[in-house]
């Protein structure tokens, strides 16, 4: 689950609940293509696509409670990983 909360230049703010696993099934076709790709790129630059997994699993298994704020002027988005 990812959570999203921006506040507007009035000051209101609003927040998203954002399932992770529908999403990645709703772009499943994208993220084939995206797999397809970098195993490509694994066999040109002749890097361990078992490796290459193993560290983007590793990356995302890291990011759980990641929070990223960003702010400019008066509207500011914080993106919270659960």
């Amino acid at each position: 689950m990812v959570t999203v909360r921006h506040r507007r230049p009035d000051g209101r703010g609003l927040r998203l609940h954002i399932p992770v696993l529908p999403v990645l099934l709703l772009l499943s076709p994208l993220l084939l293509l995206a797999a397809l790709a970098g195993l490509v790129a694994c066999l040109y630059f002749r890097v361990n696509p078992v490796g290459a997994v193993r560290g983007a699993a590793q990356l995302l298994s890291a990011m759980r409670g990641t929070r990223v704020e960003i702010e400019q002027g008066r509207v500011a988005v914080l993106v919270s990983v659960n």
